[in-house]
C-alpha cells in the first residue's frame, strides 16, 4: 500500500447469534467478502465474553472483554446483525454492548458509527429487536446510523450455504454499509 493513500476503513462486525449456522453471521460473512475490496469487515464473535460482572468490572476485565473494547477501538465503524428473540435483543449481544460501554460516557463506544441490520424467520424481519439495539447503542453515546432500517425477513428463504442469496436484500444491506462508510469518511474529515 502507498504511504500516501488513504488507509481502507477497518469495520467490525458483530454477530448477535451464536449458532454455527446462524442466518446473521451469514449476511455478515457475504457483506465481508461483498466490500473486501474498499474496506475491512473483520468479525468479532461473542461467545467467550462472560456474563457482565461488576465486579470484575475494573482496570483488568476478563481477557475476551479486553479484546472487544480494543477490537471497537481499532475500528471506523460496526456493523451488527442480530435475531430477534421473544420480541427483543439477544441476551449475547446485550451482554456485549454492556461490556464496551464501560466505563460510562468513556467507552470506546463513544462516538463510534454504528450500522444495525437484524435477520429472522418471521415477517418481521427482527424489527423490534432493532428498536431495542438501536437504544442500548445510543445510550453508549455511539452514533447510530440514521437510515432506512435493514431489517431481513423470512431470512431463511434468502440465505443458503452461509450466504445471502437475495439480491435485492444484498443490494439494501450493501446501501447501508455505504452510509456507515460515507459516515466514516465525513468524520475523518
Amino acid at each position: 500500500m502507498n504511504p500516501s493513500e488513504p488507509r481502507a476503513p477497518r469495520l467490525l462486525g458483530i454477530s448477535g447469534s451464536l449458532r454455527r449456522g446462524s442466518l446473521n453471521t451469514a449476511v455478515l460473512a457475504t457483506v465481508q467478502a461483498a466490500i473486501a475490496e474498499r474496506a475491512r469487515l473483520e468479525l468479532f464473535p461473542l461467545a467467550t465474553i462472560p456474563l457482565y460482572d461488576g465486579d470484575l468490572d475494573g482496570d483488568e476485565p476478563p481477557a475476551p472483554v479486553r479484546a472487544l473494547k480494543t477490537a471497537i477501538a481499532e475500528c471506523d465503524g460496526i456493523v451488527v446483525c442480530s435475531p430477534e428473540y421473544n420480541y427483543g435483543i439477544p441476551g449475547v449481544l446485550k451482554n456485549a454492548i454492556d461490556w464496551a460501554s464501560r466505563p460510562g460516557f468513556q467507552s470506546p463506544l463513544v462516538g463510534k458509527p454504528v450500522l444495525i441490520m437484524t435477520a429472522s424467520l418471521a415477517f418481521t424481519g427482527g424489527a423490534r429487536a432493532q428498536a431495542q439495539i438501536r437504544e442500548a447503542f445510543l445510550a453508549t453515546l455511539a452514533r447510530v446510523l440514521v437510515r432506512p432500517e435493514v431489517v431481513i425477513a423470512s431470512a431463511h428463504k434468502k440465505i443458503a450455504d452461509g450466504r445471502l442469496t437475495d439480491e435485492a436484500t444484498l443490494r439494501f444491506a450493501l446501501q447501508a454499509v455505504d452510509d456507515l462508510l460515507g459516515e466514516i469518511g465525513a468524520g475523518r474529515r
